[in-house]
């Protein structure tokens, strides 16, 4: 289903824009947006509803469809699975279009007292890396490109800054050009940090965020947590060490993994500088990895986001 495009998905993604989304796919849906709630604004916007135990994610456009329609199958195949994850509501059409935003609607997950920890996120990782992908269900490759020329085209940031992110981009193309895998590919979370997990109300662990799913190398899913570690210092060794004896691989040990470490740190850069305009605790985490990543030898004193 699609409503008439209301807004250009080039003139910046904003809270505004999600809540009017929002509104229209709720109508549509039929559904009552009345107290909905945005608990984030990142890749997508995300809003609680209050009248029903549903939250709804509000792409940032057009071009993220395929995405959406991407989440929606692989939420359907890990519940046939059985697999700790978020679900889907399945009596409402999904995705819809909403003035040129896929919207999607998921169970709301009622949050346990405490939080997932990193010995549970390398756990899930080796589980979900076991699993046979159905025929039928058609996976991407791991792009860690992909979005990288959007977000540098659209970001309202310094020409200066955007100049020295499409150089520092080549530079990855080339660098990633040369990488050799000596895993094979399966299943993979694309997006494998510990704030994508949570504890439910019955202790259980569950999976989310499937945006970035895809079929390829395990190494995509474990690089996020060893950069955070070695890299930006975000984890203690107990923690990271818990990490590494669930899921039995270290990736720092890998020969690849100052190739997947540049990757990951740019791309948390222009994931980040999306929203500058949002506030000045955003511009201000933004300044400061920018301009680490113009020298490589500089500690990352980045603050987790």
């Amino acid at each position: 289903m699609a409503v008439d495009a209301g807004g250009r998905s080039d003139e910046g993604f904003t809270s505004a824009m999600a809540t009017r989304a929002l509104v229209a796919a709720c109508v549509a849906a039929g559904l009552n947006d009345r107290g909905a709630e945005l608990i984030r604004l990142g890749e997508n916007a995300l809003f609680r509803l209050a009248e029903a135990p549903v939250i709804v994610r509000v792409a940032r456009g057009r071009e993220w469809l395929a995405t959406a329609q991407k989440e929606v199958s692989v939420a359907r195949w890990l519940a046939a699975e059985g697999v700790s994850a978020a679900r889907i509501v399945e009596d409402l059409e999904q995705p819809l279009l909403i003035h040129d935003h896929p919207v999607t609607f998921w169970h709301r997950i009622v949050e346990g007292s405490r939080k997932p920890d990193y010995g549970e996120l390398g756990a899930v990782l080796r589980d979900l890396h076991s699993l046979t992908v159905p025929v039928g269900l058609q996976l991407p490759r791991f792009d860690p490109f992909g979005k990288q020329e959007l977000r540098i085209d659209r970001a309202q940031i310094p020409e200066d800054d955007r100049s020295f992110l499409r150089k520092r981009w080549r530079e990855l193309q080339d660098r990633y050009a040369e990488l050799r895998f000596d895993t094979p590919r399966g299943p993979a979370h694309g997006d494998a940090h510990v704030q994508n997990l949570m504890v439910d109300d019955r202790g259980q662990v569950v999976l989310i965020d499937f945006e970035a799913f895809c079929f390829d190398h395990p190494e995509w899913d474990l690089m996020v947590t060893a950069v955070e570690h070695h890299s930006l210092g975000w984890q203690s060794d107990e923690q990271y060490a818990d990490f590494v004896s669930a899921y039995g691989r270290d990736l720092y040990d890998w020969p690849g993994y100052e190739t997947l470490r540049g990757l990951q740190e740019f791309g948390m850069t222009t994931w980040l500088m999306q929203n500058i305009r949002e506030d000045e605790r955003t511009a201000a985490e933004y300044r400061r990895r920018i301009a680490a990543l113009r020298d490589d030898a500089a500690p990352r004193d980045w603050r987790p986001w």
